[in-house]
């Protein structure tokens, strides 16, 4: 997964994480997180985008993925602190329609 983040002048950051669910919600975590830009960025800016996909065939060309806008808080929890990543929107491709070649979009608008 890519967790992205911006400051609160709008410079972004990406990095690659690992994530668990809790119901809707993303989690992410990782080695001392309090030193990372990503870290600064949810205090300042609360908001963050994750992209989850891969290739589900490369002949034909079958790519797939999910993308998920939302807030973001830290947490504490046993291990330290963490991420939580609540989605306010999720755009999907090739996730529910399986048909080979370029994937139609869709849209889920999260409580609203």
């Amino acid at each position: 997964m890519r967790f992205a983040t911006a400051s609160l002048t709008g410079r972004p950051d990406v990095a690659p994480v690992v994530f668990e669910l809790d119901g809707d919600d993303i989690l992410t975590s990782g080695f001392d997180i309090g030193k990372t830009v990503r870290y600064g960025n949810v205090k300042a800016n609360p908001r963050a985008t994750v992209v989850i996909d891969d290739l589900a065939s490369t002949n034909p060309w079958s790519p797939r993925g999910i993308k998920v806008i939302g807030s973001c808080m830290v947490e504490s929890h046993d291990e330290g602190e963490r991420f939580r990543i609540t989605p306010d929107v999720i755009i999907s491709w090739a996730i529910n329609d399986t048909t080979p070649g370029i994937p139609k979009m869709e849209r889920r608008t999260i409580g609203t």
